[in-house]
């Protein structure tokens, strides 16, 4: 006589596999979770440099093409560059 094949795991493989199951959802869910972050991100430096890119005009509007330095506010225009580079 044959043997009867099985039809359903152990108890123990079905709590295992449900466990790894669960692990993975959780994981998928949580690289969702990041991926939404990163987008709003993403975005929120696309507006920052948006911002940046509109205050270069303004000041390319009212000084002509120069270079500020961003920490003491000192303007150097073009001129002054060229001039050193005669120096």
């Amino acid at each position: 006589m044959a043997k009867e094949k099985p039809t359903s795991i152990t108890k123990e493989q079905l709590e295992k596999i449900q466990s790894i199951v669960s692990n993975i959802n959780q994981f998928n869910l949580e690289i969702g979770r990041i991926e939404t972050r990163k987008h709003a991100i993403l975005h929120q430096a696309t507006v920052t440099q948006e911002a940046l890119n509109a205050m270069q005009d303004e000041l390319k509007e009212e000084y002509g093409t120069v270079n500020v330095n961003i920490e003491t506010g000192e303007i150097k225009y073009q001129d002054d560059v060229e001039a050193n580079k005669e120096d």
